[in-house]
């Protein structure tokens, strides 16, 4: 679970998927990331009800800098401290990329099925009846997919580095083109700049979100 900020309107529901969780008999690990103070907030949600999720193992991490701060076999996950009113930061996911067999190419050499393939498939030169195999040919890498989340927060330089070349953006889009100055003065994006981190950061798709109340058509956002 990775909390952007503290606001309520980004973290009221985190109780009820605990609870839900809770009654689905959720057994492993739930890993909690938020920024610094998210021990001390956790544990102050957590007095004010009688919950059901005191089971659940919990360990909760505090993300204080701009790091890959989750990095598994197939996927890394990267903190980007954003301008926000409170302390508040952006994550992008990213698939490690896959490197597969070449098979039109080993085939040259007879070699379609064998234990050897492995090493090959780990970027290793092989050799194979006397022939030596580089991954370069014997290979192809296929990039993996990345997802980059950044909500709440004026456009900064920074964010346009950290979603670079993005399958999918989501950004926030509090307010519309028109009331720039207002979502100046509290720390949001409007369509405009989203739309900017996106272009110059050769995103593939942008999505809009956290959308003020106020527009009962999403089409003066979307324009």
């Amino acid at each position: 679970l990775l909390i952007t900020h503290w606001h309520g309107d980004h973290v009221l529901g985190i109780p009820g998927l605990l609870e839900t969780l809770a009654k689905q008999n959720y057994t492993k690990t739930l890993y909690i990331y938020g920024p610094k103070g998210t021990k001390k907030y956790f544990k102050e949600m957590h007095k004010t009800f009688i919950s059901q999720y005191n089971e659940i193992k919990i360990k909760i991490k505090e993300i204080t800098k701009n790091e890959i701060f989750i990095d598994e076999k197939d996927f890394t996950v990267s903190s980007l401290k954003l301008d926000h009113t409170i302390t508040c930061y952006g994550y992008s996911f990213k698939e490690k990329d896959k490197r597969r067999i070449n098979l039109s190419y080993t085939k040259k050499f007879g070699l379609t099925r064998d234990p050897i393939l492995g090493k090959l498939q780990q970027g290793k030169t092989i050799t194979y009846k006397g022939k030596k195999i580089t991954p370069e040919k014997g290979t192809t890498t296929t990039p993996g997919k990345k997802i980059t989340i950044l909500l709440d927060s004026t456009k900064t330089k920074n964010m346009i580095k950290f979603a670079e070349n993005s399958d999918i953006l989501v950004t926030e889009s509090t307010l519309s083109n028109t009331l720039e100055k207002e979502a100046k003065k509290i720390k949001h994006l409007i369509p405009k700049h989203a739309a900017e981190i996106a272009k110059e950061a050769k995103v593939k798709k942008l999505i809009l979100t956290h959308i003020s109340q106020r527009y009962k058509n999403e089409k003066v956002l979307e324009k």
